[in-house]
C-alpha cells in the first residue's frame, strides 16, 4: 500500500477473503500456507501505515473447506502479534439462525441419530480487535471541541443495542437482496458503523484493503470520516461507486494499479501496453511467514 505515508491511518476496518470458501473463492489459494503468507503481508503493511495506538478491525472466523476445520483466527491473531499489534479484545458477531449459507451441517445427526455424527451449524464470525501499542489518551485535549462533539457516542444508544457486550446480534447482508452486494461476502453496514464508532474520531481516515462493494467506505463518509480501500476486481468499481455516492456527499477518485494485477489476469482484460514481462508482481513466495 504504498500511496499510503506511514503511520497515516487511524482505524482499519476489513474483512479479509474466506480461505477457498465453496461459495465465494473456492481454490483461489494454493493451500493454506499460501493463505497464511498473504495474511502476514498485509499484517506488514497495516503496522506500518497505523498510526501509534490505533485499531485494526478483523471481520474474519475459522473455515471449514473439504471438511476441515481452519484455525484462521488463532493463525490470524498469532500473525498480527508476530508483527508487533497487541491483541485487543474479540467481539463475537452472531447472525440469525436461518442464514441461508448454514452448511446444515447438524442434519447429519438427524439423519444418523448416534454419537459421533454431530457437526454444529455456524452462525457466528470473530471480529478481532488489535491495537498498535497503546492509546494517548491525553491527545484527545487537543482535538477541538467541534470534532470531539461529532465523535460522541450516544450512550442510550450504545446500551440499548448492548453495544457493551462481546457478543454482538447483527442480521448478515444476504446478497440476493440487494444488486450491489451480488456475489460477494460483504458485512453488514450495522457492523462496520459500530466500529468506527467505537474507534475513530471524526474526520479521521479509515482504511478497507479488502474493499469488496465498499461497506467501510460508505460508513466512514455517513459518519463523517474519510476512508481509503484497495480491491482487486476492478468491475466492483461501479458497485463501489454506486454504494458510496449515494448514500454521501463524499469525494470519491479511483486509481488502477496495475502492478497489482496478476499477469495472467492482465493478459485476460487485454490492458492497453500491458506486457507480462514488464509488470513488477510481487508474487507470494516472496514474503515468508514468520
Amino acid at each position: 500500500m504504498h500511496e499510503i505515508s506511514s503511520e497515516s491511518i487511524q482505524l482499519t476496518v476489513t474483512s479479509p477473503p474466506y480461505y477457498n470458501a465453496p461459495f465465494d473463492y473456492p481454490g483461489m489459494y494454493k493451500d493454506y500456507d499460501e493463505y497464511l503468507k498473504m495474511l502476514s503481508r498485509v499484517s506488514d503493511e497495516l503496522y506500518r501505515v497505523t498510526s501509534q495506538g490505533r485499531v485494526v478491525c478483523f471481520v474474519i472466523d475459522d473455515m471449514l473447506v473439504d471438511g476441515e476445520k481452519m484455525p484462521i483466527v488463532a493463525d490470524c491473531t498469532t500473525i498480527m502479534r508476530q508483527t508487533g499489534f497487541r491483541y485487543r479484545d474479540k467481539i463475537t458477531w452472531v447472525k440469525p439462525k436461518g442464514y441461508s449459507r448454514i452448511s446444515r451441517r447438524s442434519g447429519v445427526l438427524v439423519q444418523h441419530p448416534y454419537p459421533m455424527y454431530f457437526y454444529p451449524d455456524n452462525i457466528q464470525e470473530s471480529v478481532l480487535i488489535f491495537q498498535k501499542g497503546r492509546f494517548d489518551y491525553q491527545l484527545i485535549k487537543e482535538i477541538d471541541e467541534e470534532t470531539l462533539d461529532s465523535s460522541r457516542i450516544d450512550s442510550h444508544m450504545f446500551n440499548e443495542n448492548e453495544w457493551n457486550l462481546s457478543v454482538w446480534n447483527i442480521t448478515n447482508v444476504l446478497p440476493t437482496n440487494n444488486v450491489l452486494e451480488k456475489g460477494i461476502a460483504a458485512f453488514p453496514d450495522e457492523l462496520a458503523s459500530r466500529l468506527i464508532r467505537l474507534y475513530s474520531f471524526a474526520h479521521e481516515t479509515v482504511l478497507d484493503p479488502f474493499m469488496g462493494s465498499g461497506t467501510t467506505a460508505k460508513c466512514s463518509a455517513m459518519l463523517g470520516r474519510n476512508s481509503i480501500g484497495y480491491e482487486l476486481i476492478f468491475d466492483l468499481k461501479q458497485n463501489i461507486l454506486a454504494k458510496v455516492g449515494a448514500n454521501s456527499s463524499a469525494k470519491i477518485s479511483f486509481e488502477r494499479r496495475i502492478d497489482a494485477i496478476a499477469p495472467e489476469i492482465i493478459e485476460e482484460s487485454e490492458v492497453k501496453g500491458a506486457r507480462r514481462s514488464l509488470i513488477p508482481v510481487r508474487k507470494v513466495g516472496d514474503h515468508s511467514l514468520r
